[in-house]
């Protein structure tokens, strides 16, 4: 029971380091081109997170998550 914590544990942890490396693609500098940058961000952190090798057809095995909707 306790090898199935640790394993929720480290799963969790994952997402959390990829929420907040999402946040961090967000950290730019304010001002009149904060929207067109942001939306620049997204474009490109959108086709990494769809591009990147070994991302065509997901990850792993499972449920398929739609990057879209998720940042949106």
């Amino acid at each position: 029971m306790q090898e199935q914590a640790a394993v929720a544990t480290a799963f969790q942890a994952t997402f959390d380091l990829f929420e907040t490396g999402v946040r961090l693609m967000y950290q730019i500098p304010a001002g009149a081109t904060q929207r067109r940058a942001t939306r620049k961000i997204e474009r490109a952190l959108r086709e990494w997170l769809q591009r990147r090798p070994g991302a065509e057809f997901g990850d792993c095995p499972g449920v398929r998550l739609d990057v879209n909707t998720r940042l949106a």
